[in-house]
């Protein structure tokens, strides 16, 4: 089969196609025939070597770390599904699905939703994971609370702002001047152009900032934070000393696979409370074309590459 892979760490000229054999299932696994896949900012920190959890010892490495595509073999004991089931997962670190397959564990796989074609659920796993993650396993978010999503018009900020509303959240984001309108379709209460405005000049008693950008950004908002509230990162973890003299609690994190969240995603796909974007699909042939287009641009939602057709 055809893979995307790294042996080594580097710019983009590491990553190259090869074909490598087709996985065959452990008794506690499935093999799953990948039918689109989304690029994300964790495939260029990887091959740079600036993803934490992947290091020299892991490589070769296939790059991607969400699929959408049907169950082509089962291991022994894999029951929950069968050939054919129309499925999406995130991957661990130790694989990858911008491949023609992908094995990974039964109990990683959840069905897909389905109002979503193929290539919309392939751009769901990772974004809309560490979207829930986020909000709600790190910041605790409730029904009520106010919440500052930085960089609500990307792949995770755009679930995240759904969620929020889903939730019962009042959503404030930052977002450039382009964004502002798209954002508020999606449920934004309030949406700042964070080149023309300040945000910490506008806002204060924010329960929850979910920070996707980091930087001066993030240490412009503890100053927004009520007594109490929470900070959280999906770049590294915050200052503690910072979150304790502003009386905060601060939390880093990386979005791990769970595919009973994936069922409760799904849900809220299917009642159309929730959508995803894709702003931009690529064939499997120009994949490396998809990556220098996400690493150059800031587009809106997520991009997709569609690997084989149902």
């Amino acid at each position: 089969m055809k893979a995307l892979r790294i042996h080594r760490f580097g710019g983009p000229e590491v990553v190259q196609f090869e074909d490598v054999p087709v996985p065959e299932p452990g008794a506690d696994e499935v093999l799953v025939r990948v039918f689109a896949a989304s690029v994300n900012p964790v495939d260029h920190k990887t091959w740079e070597g600036k993803y934490p959890s992947v290091t020299a010892k892991d490589l070769p490495l296939t790059l991607g770390r969400d699929v959408a595509g049907r169950i082509d073999r089962n291991g022994s004991a894999a029951k929950g599904f069968q050939k054919g089931d129309a499925v999406y997962a995130m991957l661990p670190n130790d694989r990858g699905g911008l491949a023609e397959f992908v094995m990974l564990k039964e109990s990683l796989i959840a069905a897909k939703p389905m109002n979503c074609d193929f290539t919309k659920s392939g751009a769901i796993p990772l974004a809309a994971l560490t979207a829930w993650q986020g909000l709600f396993d790190h910041g605790g978010l409730k029904e009520g609370q106010r919440v500052l999503i930085h960089g609500g018009a990307g792949g995770v900020g755009h679930f995240a702002i759904q969620f929020a509303k889903v939730a019962g959240a009042n959503v404030v984001t930052t977002v450039g001047a382009n964004d502002v309108d798209f954002v508020r379709t999606l449920g934004a209460d309030e949406a700042i152009d964070y080149k023309t405005q300040r945000f910490e000049e506008m806002l204060k008693d924010i329960d929850l900032v979910f920070d996707l950008i980091g930087g001066e950004t993030q240490a412009r908002s503890w100053s927004v934070l009520k007594r109490g509230g929470v900070l959280v990162s999906t770049l590294g973890q915050p200052p503690q000393d910072l979150a304790a003299k502003c009386d905060a609690r601060a939390a880093g994190y990386q979005a791990q696979p769970n595919a009973e969240q994936l069922e409760e995603i799904a849900d809220l796909i299917d009642s159309r409370r929730v959508r995803p974007i894709v702003t931009e699909k690529f064939p499997f042939s120009a994949v490396q074309k998809a990556e220098e287009f996400l690493g150059k641009s800031h587009p809106r939602g997520k991009v997709v590459v569609e690997i084989a057709t149902d």
